[in-house]
């Protein structure tokens, strides 16, 4: 199997946030992925919804084996197992969640879904604080 070369991006605002971005780390690399860099940890205001609590965000590049649906059902997973009740797609909205996963690019695949949007745009064009984290990796 070949390996795929993918970006994501890891954010919290709930319990410890670091801890909780390093326990998604842990958790993603278990699952047979390798994590060859991970960005500095970056402190933001929550982004198209209001809250209290702000995220402590950072992106990480890893290579998988996993196609990128088989991806994207691995870290919702991780989500669920460390707590994240609402999705933001299910939900229609953003709130507060203890860890929030995204795949922002897949090797140079350009793919749409309900669920998956790669390259994520969002992420890329429109979130100052995504350009910041993901300046040395795309």
């Amino acid at each position: 199997m070949s390996q795929h070369k993918v970006v994501l991006l890891l954010g919290s605002n709930l319990g410890d946030q670091k801890k909780n971005l390093q326990l998604a780390l842990k958790k993603i690399s278990d699952g047979g992925n390798h994590i060859s860099q991970t960005s500095e940890f970056l402190i933001t205001e929550p982004v198209e919804f209001v809250s209290s609590n702000i995220f402590c965000n950072i992106a990480s590049e890893i290579f998988t084996h996993l196609s990128p649906i088989k991806l994207l059902e691995f870290i919702k997973n991780i989500e669920v197992e460390m707590g994240r009740t609402e999705d933001s797609i299910a939900s229609g909205g953003y709130s507060d969640r203890i860890i929030d996963i995204d795949i922002i690019k897949y090797n140079d695949l350009k793919f749409k879904s309900k669920k998956l949007e790669i390259p994520h745009q969002k992420h890329l064009f429109e979130r100052e604080f995504s350009k910041i984290l993901l300046k040395d990796f795309i």
